[in-house]
């Protein structure tokens, strides 16, 4: 397992990830709430936040907008994604290799895994790969660790998303970013079973200021090491002002009133 708090990935021991590979998961539906979101420029810019510590993003939008940020942004590549188009088993396609994202810039490399889908195995399989290949290059592996398929009837269970957590440990990921599980104790659990590994909540589907900083909250005190967020960020009008708050519970871990107080400033 790499040490990964001296790299890029991390800031004094913590992780916030800006994900912004939705456009290729989710389709232009995640961007018509805020349609200037839709331009890659904006989120980039939000990544030069302080608080960030990677953006990730698919190959496409590393290429095109990834060298005129490189100075000031650090770039997770995503290794793998389908469109919702996709109508199958959970699946997910290879995208770019491990190589070719060291040669773009990546510092660290991002690949979901669905566990429990009828693709599990060669999912597994491709991830072996794409691990090994980040460990000749030196780069942290992030593992979105979604169980998920038709055997599945709640891919949000605590005693799931703590499956989650212990399959990125098993499988060699430095970083699982799973789903909350709807309490601290519960997310400790899933600490507890991630042992080396880190853990980082997913973000998931935008929600208010108040309940998105209490999950975060949540998370850093059982342990967690931050967040990877995509939507919470980007589709706010402001996204300055909730990476203010979310810089404040994740870095200082200040008390969700705390935080927002701090943005308002």
């Amino acid at each position: 397992m790499i040490p990964i708090d001296d790299t890029p990935l991390c800031r004094d021991g913590k992780i916030l990830i800006l994900a912004y590979d939705h456009g290729l998961e989710h389709g232009p539906v995640d961007f018509r709430g805020v349609p200037e979101s839709a331009d890659p420029e904006r989120t980039f810019e939000a990544a030069t936040h302080d608080a960030v510590t990677s953006v990730a993003v698919q190959k496409g939008i590393a290429e095109a907008y990834y060298p005129s940020y490189e100075e000031d942004v650090d770039l997770l590549m995503k290794l793998n994604g389908t469109s919702n188009l996709w109508m199958g088993e959970p699946d997910s396609a290879v995208n770019c290799s491990v190589e070719y994202a060291a040669e773009v810039g990546a510092s660290s490399v991002g690949f979901t895994l669905y566990g429990g889908s009828n693709n599990e195995v060669e999912m597994a399989e491709e991830f072996r790969d794409a691990q090994e290949a980040a460990r000749d290059h030196g780069l942290p592996t992030v593992m979105w660790s979604y169980p998920r398929g038709q055997g599945l009837k709640n891919d949000t269970k605590p005693s799931t998303i703590s499956y989650a957590a212990r399959l990125a440990l098993e499988l060699g990921a430095d970083v699982a970013k799973v789903k909350h599980p709807g309490s601290r104790d519960a997310m400790e659990d899933a600490v507890r079973m991630a042992g080396k590994t880190k853990v980082v909540m997913s973000g998931g589907s935008k929600t208010t200021d108040r309940e998105f900083l209490e999950s975060v909250k949540q998370t850093i005190d059982a342990g967690g090491k931050g967040l990877a967020v995509g939507r919470n960020v980007w589709q706010r009008e402001d996204p300055t002002r909730i990476l203010d708050a979310l810089e404040n519970v994740i870095f200082e871990e200040t008390s969700v009133d705390e935080a927002l107080e701090a943005a308002e400033r």
